[in-house]
């Protein structure tokens, strides 16, 4: 059998196989074996350990648990995918898997988690052709998005609160497919139990309480911890003085905006301008 040879020092996704390939080695098993184990295909297996295929978090963990390896593969994954990913918000999504409330504002774009994954894709591709981050980065990112939605449609959710400013729905990004199929998205979220979904009008104007996205997630302890983004850096805030007039001025901004029922027909209605 030819076994291709691997260089952990051509890349993070290289090293990330070959210590893989290398663990189920020294262990006696086949990717068979290990693919049993972590109930992944033999292939998919040998994907991730020729650098092939890009590993996920779920791959990472699954590795971990197999392997009786800690959170090695984990802090490996997170270490390979940060320079996908804005400074801070690492350790944001952290607090994000295990919130029991989330409060999320969006300007210009949909919110992350309720993306579809050809929205993300566009965009993660919209960042490539800037040269904001490398093609390799784009993957990583649309990956990673996919895996904080899984967390999130847990089977007990967090309450999910979000408030779009209309030019999330307004601003169309990739085809006309890949925006309508997104705003159907949108409608079908608001239908589940545990979401509330709400667009802030233009002509609310100068009563948008935020400028920028913000992020208020409430922990399994009930405290409230606060992330904003700049262009270049997010900013976790866990200061109860700083946070509390952010949780006020979201109240603010939930009250000034739709109800849900009228945010879903103004979804609906945008959405009859693509096919």
């Amino acid at each position: 059998m030819n076994i291709k040879e691997l260089d952990p020092d051509a890349s993070p996704q290289a090293a990330f196989g070959a210590r893989l390939r290398r663990l189920r080695q020294e262990r006696g098993w086949s990717q068979d074996e290990l693919g049993e184990a972590m109930e992944y295909s033999s292939t998919h297996i040998s994907s991730v350990e020729t650098g092939r295929k890009m590993p996920t978090l779920r791959l990472a963990r699954r590795a971990d648990a197999a392997l009786g390896t800690s959170d090695t593969f984990e802090r490996e994954w997170r270490e390979m995918t940060q320079g996908a990913l804005l400074e801070g918000f690492p350790e944001y999504v952290e607090h994000e898997g295990r919130a029991v409330e989330l409060r999320l504002f969006e300007v210009g774009i949909i919110p992350g988690l309720m993306q579809t994954p050809e929205y993300a894709q566009v965009l993660a591709d919209s960042a490539v052709r800037r040269g904001a981050i490398t093609a390799e980065q784009a993957r990583e990112r649309v990956d990673f998005l996919a895996e904080r939605q899984a967390a999130i449609m847990r089977a007990n959710p967090p309450t999910l609160m979000i408030v779009m400013d209309e030019s999330c729905i307004r601003r169309p990004i990739g085809s006309p497919k890949v925006m309508g199929d997104q705003l159907d998205r949108l409608v079908e979220l608001a239908q589940l139990p545990f979401t509330v979904v709400q667009v802030a009008p233009f002509h609310i104007g100068e009563r948008r309480t935020f400028g920028l996205p913000v992020n208020l997630l409430t922990l399994p302890d009930w405290t409230v911890i606060a992330y904003a983004e700049s262009q270049a850096q997010g900013h976790l805030q866990r200061e109860t003085a700083s946070v509390l007039p952010m949780l006020t001025a979201y109240h603010q901004l939930q009250a000034e905006s739709l109800t849900q029922a009228d945010s879903v027909a103004m979804i609906s209605e945008a959405r009859k301008g693509y096919p």
